[in-house]
């Protein structure tokens, strides 16, 4: 007798003890939803976070995720994230997320391996195919890169994106004419897309069309005099040209805009050295320096200007 009461008392305890975790998680969430709407992400994530101590809810998880993501804590979003994985492991736009998170992060590995889970889930998810061509350039696998954004661009003729990476590869590659079928696709619709004009400007370059090259550069200054790519590109192609002037008037408009403009001073530093301004050469490579300091630069007057370019399985596909 003594055990049926506490059974039947126990189990009364427990199943309130569920309702009352229901109902504090219910708060929980939606007083972290009131924050979001207020602006509030510190006391939304608390909310979010308290609550899915309660109750694994994919719901909540998206929120969390999309805060920590708002809020560049990419690490934060990718662990949420795999935990959305392990609830709902179909669920497509959880993928494409973690692929673009994985982006942001450097992790490339895992970025590939999260867009080809997408396309197993969805063949016909153009994205999908995007985020794991995307992923095999960064880890410097163009030719599968190009096999991957091809797809893409068959399910989706007009994916700016997926055109605009296959011409950089293409032109990368000095595959010329491929690369200008996707570019003149782009501004055929679009004739004044930024990133399609400066990839014309290169381009150009590339079949020694300078003055076509110069142009495309200027069209794009005309249309955001704030896209520094268009001022640095101009400027390397003056510079190459041997127009060390042209160059540093342009350099000196760019660095009036921004002058935080890193690449602006180096690129500047290298023109005033073509006209033996060595003193002003040099004062603008230490501007570069206490801008964005880089281990083993020279202080010279000779410049490097090159770029340089392990992922965590926490799921598995």
């Amino acid at each position: 007798m003594a055990n049926f009461f506490k059974s039947l008392f126990g189990g009364k305890a427990e199943e309130d003890q569920q309702k009352n975790d229901q109902k504090n998680f219910e708060i929980l969430k939606y007083d972290g939803l009131r924050a979001l709407r207020m602006g509030n992400a510190t006391y939304a994530a608390t909310c979010f976070i308290e609550a899915l101590q309660l109750e694994e809810d994919f719901e909540t998880m998206k929120y969390l995720s999309d805060l920590y993501i708002q809020t560049h804590q990419m690490e934060k979003a990718h662990e949420i994230l795999n935990r959305m994985i392990h609830v709902e492991p179909t669920f497509l736009d959880t993928y494409l997320t973690l692929a673009h998170v994985c982006f942001m992060q450097s992790e490339y590995a895992a970025m590939e391996r999260a867009a080809q889970k997408a396309t197993e889930i969805a063949p016909d998810n153009a994205m999908a195919f995007y985020l794991w061509g995307k992923s095999m350039h960064e880890q410097k696998n163009d030719i599968m890169a190009i096999g991957h954004l091809t797809k893409a661009i068959m399910l989706n003729h007009a994916y700016v994106d997926a055109l605009l990476l296959r011409a950089e590869i293409l032109l990368n590659m000095h595959q010329l004419t491929e690369a200008a079928t996707d570019i003149n696709h782009i501004l055929d619709e679009e004739p004044e897309d930024e990133a399609a004009l400066l990839l014309n400007g290169r381009l150009k370059e590339a079949e020694d069309k300078t003055e076509e090259a110069e142009a495309a550069y200027h069209k794009v200054i005309a249309l955001n005099p704030f896209n520094e790519q268009a001022f640095l590109q101009l400027g390397l192609l003056f510079i190459h040209l041997n127009k060390a002037t042209e160059a540093i008037e342009l350099l000196d408009e760019a660095i009036e805009l921004n002058p935080n403009f890193v690449k602006a001073y180096q690129e500047r530093g290298r023109a005033k050295l073509m006209i033996d301004d060595k003193e002003g050469s040099i004062a603008d490579v230490q501007k570069a320096l206490e801008l964005q300091p880089k281990d083993g630069e020279s202080l010279n007057g000779v410049f490097n200007n090159q770029q340089s370019e392990g992922p965590k399985d926490i799921w598995q596909i």
